[in-house]
């Protein structure tokens, strides 16, 4: 056995994403960022090792029904059906395997089961709006879940948000949490959300909008859309909250 050339610890380091790709951590037009965005320069905690070999996860953590949000309860909830699938990439366009993906989401009148929700929209019993998989050899994915609806907000004059699902994942590393959220094509909201409109970038923004897959619609059962996430690189997915870094 050859003898270590070095007895220093050499951590990977990440490439950066580029400029406009994460909206400012102070939007304006996204009124809540005023009252919560870092007033001071950030700390930057040092990435040992424990946070770059991490985190481990496996088949065993999940439910039978994990991924079908439309099979977690004794009855069907309403909606539209609709498969959700993609595949979760690297920066080099490589599958990320054996990573956990998690999802939350309104359900088909746009709203949470959450107790801070509470506007005048019908709960459904039969839908919670949480799932959650493990990403196969390949990097892919798959949900069955209901279309979202629309719901209001109090952020301006007759606000809405358009039709989403929220992503949590992981990369190869506990440093490569991504959370995102994932939109539908054409949806007539777009224009008043500032949210998907506070990314600079128009194409880090079209990213955000999944596809319609019509080759993997199923006749007489569900809709399906297509949707991948890159962890980092310049075809990055865009997170919900990026901390700037200074060089």
């Amino acid at each position: 056995m050859a003898a270590p050339t070095s007895d220093k610890l050499i951590l990977p380091r990440y490439r950066r994403d580029p400029e406009g790709t994460h909206a400012p951590l102070n939007s304006p037009g996204y009124r809540s960022t005023q009252l919560r965005y870092p007033k001071q320069p950030l700390v930057l905690l040092p990435q040992m090792l424990t946070e770059v070999t991490g985190p481990l996860l496996g088949p065993g953590r999940l439910g039978e029904f994990d991924n079908d949000l439309t099979r977690q309860h004794a009855e069907e909830p309403q909606g539209q059906r609709i498969l959700v699938h993609g595949r979760l990439l690297d920066g080099d366009g490589r599958g990320i395997p054996n990573s956990l993906i998690e999802i939350w989401q309104a359900n088909a009148g746009g709203r949470y089961r959450h107790i801070g929700d509470n506007w005048p929209a019908p709960l459904d019993p039969n839908f919670d709006g949480v799932g959650r998989t493990i990403t196969d050899s390949e990097g892919r994915y798959e949900f069955t879940t209901i279309k979202p609806g629309a719901y209001p907000w109090k952020n301006h004059d007759n606000a809405w948000r358009p039709a989403h699902i929220h992503f949590s994942v992981f990369g190869q590393a506990f440093t490569q949490r991504l959370v995102t959220q994932m939109y539908f094509p054409d949806d007539p909201l777009f224009f008043q959300d500032p949210i998907f409109n506070s990314i600079p970038d128009e194409k880090a923004r079209q990213r955000m909008i999944s596809r319609f897959d019509y080759s993997r619609t199923t006749d007489h059962w569900a809709l399906a859309f297509e949707f991948d996430i890159v962890v980092r690189g310049r075809e990055q997915s865009v997170f919900e909250n990026e901390e700037e870094e200074d060089e």
